[in-house]
């Protein structure tokens, strides 16, 4: 396993390739060094007593100890497992721990390209698998780009009127192909040792050109990085939290002519596997999700509740009730992605695949929920986290003590305390970190309305009819 000094070591010695505030930069960028802090915490947390069980698996292939994040999950307690991670390792960081989506990608191929050599008599498992041992050997951190530009949504991927809206193969060679064509909403890619490319949606036999999966260094000629920073509010010296550390580099992520050699193809015109493999990564994600967002959801609720003790107002019957829907949102969720795990199946390539309903269900729940969270910490808040003067203007020699005396609530806590806590509800409330969880509180994962067709899709509603006519004394003839 690696340390996180060696994944910095190695995202150094990679092509500059990352457009970022009007500039082309490295990955030793002091912003990309930064917001990569995650990432690393996946790394540093290895060996901390409390996360060692967690964070650290048995490869199934090897049999060598490995990090979690690149594991391929072979019984329930592995998804448990991953969960439970996921959830803690979002306390640490106040929000999305970002490496999940490479090891969702991962276990996605591990069903899919084993479903494609029992159809096809493809030999993509094969390639999948020695692809596995580089990655768990080298404890990569991989980005999944899944969702494509779409282009004019009234049309499919081989209708649109430019035809780069999907990335597509636009030459097969002996040795590879190349690709053209756009992943958007890719979190950490500029931080990424390599990108997994997945289908985006269920596919015509026609476009076969679009049904390419692969893996790629994050460097490799042809792609661009096109970033967008995300982060919490800078703290003055003296007065650091340890949230301020952390936020994110989203990615539109273009695949200029790329080319991909077969050694690194999981998937190559197949099209009846590509949308299995599109649903394989959504379920596998939106079970991550069920152990992210009760993490997020930990942090609002830790921070409502703190802030309502310093207002004086926490045992309010109003005040309680609302901290209850919270519990309820954050253990439901959680709940549903425990069901997930225990009500499990093992695949044809036996990696455990997370129940549908209950993965959907969870997430869905977490979606629907997600800004009435936010508005729970913002009605008891109110409109401080807003207008906060930032740290500056608390360390002023000049109207520091203003800033101290009129962020003072309640008797018996500090000014440093008082004004703390609605830093870190600013923080969660007005950030620019804080807009991109809310977004993504929504559509990672994919949008809700796949949620409802993945549901609608997989439950039995002829049971259910079934139980209504016995109930009812219906027979039919």
């Amino acid at each position: 396993m690696r340390t996180s000094k060696q994944y910095l070591e190695k995202l150094a010695g990679m092509r500059k390739n990352i457009y970022l505030n009007g500039e082309v930069i490295g990955r030793d960028h002091p912003v990309v060094i930064k917001r990569s802090k995650a990432i690393q915490v996946t790394f540093d947390m290895v060996d901390d007593p409390e996360f060692k069980d967690l964070l650290t698996a048995t490869s199934h292939i090897t049999g060598k100890t490995i990090n979690r994040f690149t594991h391929i999950h072979q019984t329930p307690d592995d998804l448990l497992k991953k969960q439970e991670m996921t959830r803690k390792l979002c306390n640490l960081t106040g929000g999305c721990i970002q490496r999940c989506m490479g090891i969702d990608a991962m276990n996605a191929l591990s069903v899919a390209t084993k479903n494609a050599d029992i159809r096809h008599g493809t030999n993509y498992y094969e390639r999948w698998l020695k692809y596995l041992e580089y990655f768990q050997e080298n404890d990569l951190v991989v980005s999944c780009a899944q969702t494509d530009a779409k282009g004019d949504r009234r049309f499919r991927p081989g209708e649109q009127p430019d035809p780069d809206q999907y990335v597509h193969v636009v030459e097969r060679r002996d040795d590879g192909v190349v690709v053209r064509g756009a992943k958007l909403h890719n979190t950490m890619s500029p931080y990424a040792d390599e990108i997994i490319v997945v289908p985006t949606r269920a596919l015509k036999k026609t476009e076969k050109d679009y049904a390419i999966a692969f893996a790629i260094p994050a460097d490799t000629e042809g792609i661009y990085l096109i970033g967008r920073e995300a982060c919490f509010s800078h703290r003055q010296p003296g007065m650091e939290a340890p949230i301020a550390d952390y936020g994110d580099i989203e990615s539109f992520t273009v695949f200029d002519n790329v080319f991909v050699p077969n050694e690194r193809i999981f998937l190559n015109g197949e099209t009846d596997i590509g949308g299995g493999l599109a649903l394989f990564f959504a379920l596998y994600h939106r079970h991550s999700y069920c152990g992210c967002k009760p993490g997020v959801s930990d942090v609002i609720m830790g921070a409502t509740s703190l802030i309502a003790d310093y207002l004086g107002i926490e045992k309010m019957d109003h005040v309680k009730e609302k901290l209850a829907e919270l519990v309820s949102v954050a253990e439901l969720v959680y709940a549903a992605g425990i069901a997930a795990s225990v009500k499990s199946t093992k695949a044809a390539s036996g990696t455990q695949i997370p129940n549908v309903i209950f993965a959907n269900v969870g997430r869905r729940h977490a979606g629907h929920n997600i800004y009435h969270e936010y508005n729970t910490l913002c009605d008891i808040a109110g409109g401080l986290p807003a207008t906060l003067p930032l740290s500056s203007e608390y360390n002023s020699p000049v109207v520091g003590d203003f800033v101290r005396k009129y962020v003072t609530r309640r008797e018996g806590v500090s000014p440093e305390n008082h004004y703390r806590a609605a830093h870190l509800a600013s923080d969660l409330l007005t950030s620019e970190f804080a807009t991109i969880l809310q977004v993504a509180g929504v559509h990672g994962g994919g949008s809700p309305i796949m949620e409802d067709i993945a549901i609608m899709g997989s439950y039995d509603f002829e049971a259910k009819k079934k139980l209504a006519k016995y109930l009812a004394g219906i027979k039919e003839g």
